[in-house]
């Protein structure tokens, strides 16, 4: 076998998706499995430069995990040329700046999304990258999660038949900050910040529905500020400028239609965090982050509408488990390594700054159609 290194600038590893989910779990959970093997007698070997504004959390990060390269020089470190990729889990606002720079510095280039503040500003980043020439892609994390690899198992193996509908929940209560602490930080609450749950997660939800089920043709959403007033790192009371839930409808190619609730404002009664029930005419399923469980038709039951009455079925226990039939991987590590050996293998890979562009797209037509109190047609975007 032959070790090749490829040094990665990782930008924003100190903010809690940056360090855990693509530091910690993709990136050094690849070093401590003896590297990527290409299939071809090479393995490549990721060593990480860290980045970021604060220059004692990058010290202390590299210490623990005993990385010798870290800065708070983003230009001097785009201008290294031993450096081929350059990721990004900045706060949205920093980020279209700086994948801009990497671009132009000639780096592939890997980020979270959303990809910029606007559509119009996420289609010139995939403009400039593909005039660059460069590798290019962005996190769609949830397509590679368990429950959601089984439930493509089941659409791709026919079992739905014909889909209807996919509804979808998502959310969970995140402390405002005055008695307990909030578990995101105070920006995601803050518009002018770049913070909102449709800036967040209309840009998940359009690479889950266009990869599962067809592209969104229209969305119609409504946002809502629940919690008008919360408190920050430092225990300071700040307005919550930025949409807390949204509440969306979405057609989508093909017939079906999806409906997906947002919400850090609401108490989870489910099995998971987020979960999606898919209706089809032959057989219907729910899948969680991990979990799916199906009813075929063959296998459904005869409900009764009767308020009069208790109910006597135990409606859960209707359902049964997909089994996993493989080992299931962290998902962002997943991710990671079919970017790695898009660019240093040239393997097939389509989860780029375009694709990115939808998902921004999403959620600015999901704002407009809140904004002015209708259904808004979604075009499809090219280069």
């Amino acid at each position: 076998m032959t070790r090749k290194t490829v040094r990665i600038a990782m930008n924003g590893v100190t903010g809690r998706m940056g360090y855990r989910q693509h530091l910690v779990r993709s990136i050094l959970a690849i070093r401590d499995q003896g590297g990527l093997d290409l299939g071809d007698g090479t393995v490549l070997w990721p060593e990480p430069v860290l980045l970021g504004r604060r220059e004692h959390a990058l010290k202390a990060l590299a210490e623990k995990h005993g990385l010798d390269h870290w800065s708070t020089d983003l230009d001097a470190v785009l201008a290294d040329d031993t450096i081929g990729v350059y990721f990004d889990a900045q706060v949205t606002s920093a980020r279209e700046d700086a994948l801009r720079k990497a671009i132009a510095a000639g780096k592939h280039v890997y980020t979270e999304k959303p990809t910029a503040t606007g559509l119009a500003g996420a289609l010139e980043l995939a403009r400039l990258a593909r005039e660059k020439g460069i590798k290019h892609g962005v996190v769609q994390d949830k397509i590679f999660l368990p429950g959601l690899l089984k439930l493509k198992r089941l659409i791709d193996g026919g079992f739905f038949g014909r889909i209807l509908s996919v509804r979808g929940e998502f959310g969970y209560w995140v402390f405002e900050g005055d008695w307990q602490g909030a578990q995101r930080p105070s920006w995601n609450y803050r518009a002018e910040d770049g913070g909102g749950i449709v800036v967040d997660m209309f840009p998940h939800w359009e690479y889950v529905l266009h990869e599962l089920f067809g592209r969104v043709t229209s969305v119609q959403a409504l946002t809502a500020t629940h919690i008008p007033q919360r408190w920050d790192e430092n225990g300071k009371p700040y307005d919550a400028t930025a949409d807390d839930a949204a509440y969306g409808i979405f057609e989508l190619d093909g017939g079906a239609i999806a409906q997906i609730n947002s919400s850090w404002a609401v108490r989870v009664h489910r099995d998971e965090l987020v979960e999606f029930q898919v209706d089809g005419t032959e057989g219907s399923a729910v899948a969680g982050l991990r979990s799916c469980r199906v009813q075929h038709r063959s296998a459904t039951p005869k409900p009764v509408w009767n308020p009069d009455i208790p109910a006597t079925e135990v409606f859960r226990d209707q359902w049964q488990e997909v089994p996993a039939n493989q080992e299931f991987d962290n998902g962002f590590k997943a991710q990671w390594e079919l970017f790695l050996k898009h660019v240093h293998a040239g393997a097939d890979y389509h989860w780029d700054l375009l694709a990115g562009a939808r998902g921004v797209q999403l959620a600015e037509l999901g704002l407009k159609s809140s904004a002015e109190g209708r259904r808004v047609e979604v075009p499809e975007i090219a280069l």
